[in-house]
């Protein structure tokens, strides 16, 4: 009997196994199935096609079915849907019949989740924006064009860029999120910096609440409801929320998962079940900093973990390692990376880590229009070993999130960061990048047992009346004048401060910042050589202040 491989799934994991089974194996048969009338198609880019960003629909078609026929001599058959598998005997069953296989590739994605909303089964004016069959009811709904007022749910990577996409066309938007932050898998500071974007760009962002109910008049929503009680005028809701892995299939006959309904894979990404391999969204795929199965559900992680089954299908010994949470996001004229482990992470697996958080100029200060990055990167206090880092600003965010993660990948450590010949010209980078200076702080905190706090945790110690520390200003007097003061400190320029007669009581503690944090850094050492026995430096000094400020914080003028 002839070889078949049988894939379930055509969106991005299923062709790129099915191709890549063709190209390490003329002989045998190869059969695709998929439920729906499209195929290989790029569902990260919908959201840009809500915009007009990406004109037609067609762009988004990355491999139609034709060419999988032709080029690759796979037998595609769309519309056919497979709804029961038995291992024990090599057979699926789809809605048309039976048939056999000698490896199956399982790459079924994930079904959107879709919250408990008191009289959305009534209405048709909502969507998810997951597929492109989402896409055409959302284009036919009118959003596009008659709808006006976007309600959307979800603050994560799809909420965000439909909210900035729909907004970008003259809608009035709102983002609702459950998590007290957007973007949750960034550390809270660097969501809250995205959410001001958001908001300055005209987007109503609503955190701590989500959608309890509709209000309904002739068959449509007009309003939501919040679990606060506040309704908001909406024509139509997109849901932007995440997705639960499609694998009933294979659970419902014992295949081991995590608790999300993930399929476990080992990494030629089989199953537990023998000759069955899964990819894409529906598989976890190894978390290469833990050593455990996690979920990432990226395109760039689907494609990688197809073309491993796809190969390993056709009797290849190939293997995909893993991956570590690397991920990046247009935010208007903004973009937010990250790469590897965050603090909310490493607390709840109790693992030790330092960090630094600073903010760096992205081209050096002489070339025109130069602009800051806001980053802060994780690192384990014993050996140095870098854990992950996260980037915000307008250029040059993606160049450096790709530097961290392969550095990461690598096992360098902040000693290393300093060593890495990184490209230099001034339309690109400052002589001393970011990537380098986070070497050097980083090596400052560890060596010489060099002390910083956040902006935050200034502003927790600021609100206890207890104080007992000393808040220091080392910048010019023009630059407060002109730019403001945190409150409760006091001036003392940096180019004072070593024969400054203020200074008497070394054993209070004293906090030190300046416009960013290099010559509070600079005081910092000024005073420890003066024997002052507990100094900090405002990390990212007094932009970082700003930037994080709420509307509850104002900030005192000089």
């Amino acid at each position: 009997m002839e070889d078949t491989v049988i894939i379930i799934g055509g969106l991005s994991a299923g062709p790129s196994a099915a191709a890549k089974a063709r190209r390490m194996n003329e002989k045998i048969k190869i059969i695709l199935f998929e439920k729906t009338r499209y195929v290989s198609y790029a569902t990260c880019g919908i959201p840009y096609s809500l915009s007009g960003k990406i004109k037609d629909k067609d762009k988004l078609m990355v491999a139609k079915a034709d060419l999988l026929r032709k080029r690759f001599d796979i037998d595609v058959r769309l519309e056919e849907e497979v709804i029961d598998i038995v291992p024990a005997d090599n057979l699926v069953q789809t809605n048309k019949g039976w048939y056999k296989y000698s490896k199956l590739v399982f790459a079924t994605g994930a079904q959107p989740f879709i919250p408990p909303i008191q009289g959305i089964e009534k209405v048709s004016n909502w969507s998810n924006c997951r597929t492109i069959e989402n896409f055409d009811k959302i284009v036919e709904d009118g959003v596009l064009t008659k709808r006006k007022n976007i309600t959307i749910l979800g603050g994560g990577l799809i909420g965000v860029e439909v909210a900035e996409n729909l907004c970008n066309i003259g809608k009035k938007v709102t983002l609702v999120e459950m998590a007290p932050s957007i973007l949750p898998v960034w550390d809270a500071k660097f969501g809250f910096l995205a959410l001001k974007v958001l908001e300055e760009s005209g987007i109503r962002v609503i955190t701590n609440e989500t959608i309890t109910q509709l209000t309904i008049k002739a068959g449509e929503l007009t309003e939501v409801v919040l679990n606060g009680g506040e309704k908001i005028k909406s024509d139509y809701l997109i849901m932007g929320l995440g997705g639960k892995p499609n694998t009933h299939l294979l659970i419902s006959k014992g295949a081991e998962h995590l608790p999300n309904g993930a399929l476990k894979v080992n990494e030629k990404m089989e199953t537990s079940f023998p000759g069955i391999y899964a990819a894409g969204d529906c598989a976890s795929i190894l978390n290469i900093q833990t050593g455990e199965h996690d979920y990432f559900p990226m395109g760039t992680h689907s494609n990688k973990g197809g073309r491993t089954a796809g190969a390993n299908s056709a009797g290849g010994d190939e293997k995909f390692k893993g991956a570590y949470k690397t991920a990046i996001i247009k935010v208007f004229d903004y973009t937010l990376g990250r790469t590897g482990m965050n603090p909310a992470f490493m607390q709840g697996k109790r693992i030790p880590f330092q960090s630094t958080f600073f903010i760096a100029p992205a081209t050096p200060g002489f070339y025109p229009d130069s602009r800051d990055l806001v980053a802060e990167v994780y690192f384990d206090p014993e050996n140095g070993k870098l854990l992950g880092a996260e980037v915000f600003g307008e250029n040059g965010v993606d160049k450096r999130i790709d530097v961290f993660s392969t550095a990461i990948y690598a096992d360098l450590t902040i000693d290393d960061l300093p060593n890495l010949d990184l490209a230099y010209a001034p339309p690109y980078s400052p002589a001393k990048d970011l990537i380098i200076l986070a070497g050097y702080i980083s090596q400052n905190k560890l060596k010489q047992g060099f002390t910083e706090i956040d902006a935050l945790s200034l502003r927790k110690r600021i609100a206890d009346s207890r104080n007992g520390y000393r808040l220091i200003d080392v910048r010019s007097k023009l630059e407060t004048e002109q730019e403001g003061i945190i409150p409760g400190s006091e001036l003392i320029e940096l180019d004072e401060l070593r024969e400054s007669t203020e200074l008497s009581d070394l054993d209070q503690e004293m906090i030190v910042y300046c416009a960013k944090g290099l010559r509070g850094y600079l005081a910092a050492l000024i005073l420890h050589h003066k024997g002052v026995k507990n100094v900090k430096n405002l990390g990212g000094g007094y932009k970082a202040w700003k930037l994080l400020e709420t509307q509850e914080q104002e900030v005192v003028p000089a």
